[in-house]
């Protein structure tokens, strides 16, 4: 008999105005489109968790243009398919953007490891088991060279990177020093074993709280935050510190750029280094990496 034919409507968030400071419902309107059907090598996917991640906000800007379905991650469930890679029933990860529906031909789509335990939520996969876990490993690993001993400050510790960055170097054996923005972040950070954890909104000097925190100085900076306390942590840096700039999290909504202080001194005399990342750069490692990841969360 001849195959039924599926009609799938998506509903979609649409950019329908570039940001200009905070993100409003306004620059949103939610969209129905009804899709094609798949041909051969494609699939349909239905999402089933969707990012909402900081780079969103600076990337946006650059990538996108008005009217454009909203950037973003996704976990879906394939639940039509004409490409043997990606059975019926399936989960990928996919670049899709914020909508319910899609139909792509898998290009893009990484499958999610046949052995995900039951037990862990497969939005894992757009968190400490996929992109924001993969950035805080590269940048420790790859960007910093984190050594055993050795002490590591994190800014906006409590997100889905810093969080991840905080574990991952204290299973490395190293003292983590972690600033977030709220007193239930702060108690978070040391639930997950920070050896130091405060709300800089809250402790009214950030150079004393960092002081007090690591008097010796710190070797590492995993920096997601930029702005003018970027400026201060970097003035307690050891001599030959290093800095994995991952995020400018505090610049993101700024209508007018921030200006100064300017940290070439500071850098010049402390020698230290500072590189900023992506972690695209180290794809190639990522089946590895995230089987890595899957396997401390595994030991937790």
């Amino acid at each position: 008999c001849p195959k039924q034919r599926i009609m799938v409507q998506a509903k979609t968030w649409v950019l329908t105005k570039h940001f200009d400071g905070f993100p409003k419902d306004s620059n949103f309107e939610l969209k129905v489109e009804e899709l094609p059907e798949p041909k051969d090598g494609e699939v349909l996917l239905e999402a089933v968790f969707l990012s909402v991640d900081p780079y969103m906000r600076p990337l946006s800007r650059v990538r996108m243009k008005e009217g454009d379905v909203m950037i973003g991650t996704q976990v879906a469930k394939v639940i039509q398919s004409n490409n043997p890679a990606f059975p019926v029933g399936s989960h990928v990860v996919g670049r899709c953007g914020w909508r319910t529906h899609a139909v792509c031909d898998g290009t893009d789509l990484i499958p999610i490891m046949p052995d995900w335990p039951q037990d862990v939520s497969l939005s894992l996969a757009l968190g400490a088991i996929g992109m924001p876990g993969l950035t805080a490993l590269y940048g420790i690993e790859e960007v910093l060279g984190l050594q055993k001993g050795e002490t590591l400050l994190v800014n906006a510790a409590a997100g889905a990177v810093g969080s991840v960055v905080g574990q991952i170097a204290k299973i490395k054996g190293c003292k983590v020093v972690g600033s977030a923005g709220s007193d239930a972040k702060v108690a978070f950070l040391k639930e997950l074993g920070f050896d130091v954890a405060f709300n800089y909104k809250t402790v009214g000097s950030l150079e004393e709280a960092l002081k007090k925190a690591s008097p010796e100085g710190y070797d590492c900076f995993f920096e997601n935050v930029g702005g003018p306390s970027s400026s201060v942590a970097l003035q307690q840096m050891k001599n030959f510190g290093r800095i994995a700039v991952c995020g400018a999290v505090s610049t993101y909504n700024d209508t007018t750029p921030q200006t100064g202080p300017y940290p070439h001194l500071t850098m010049i005399f402390k020698q230290l280094k500072m590189e900023g990342f992506m972690q695209s750069r180290w794809e190639h490692k990522h089946p590895v990496s995230l089987k890595r990841l899957m396997g401390w969360l595994k030991e937790v």
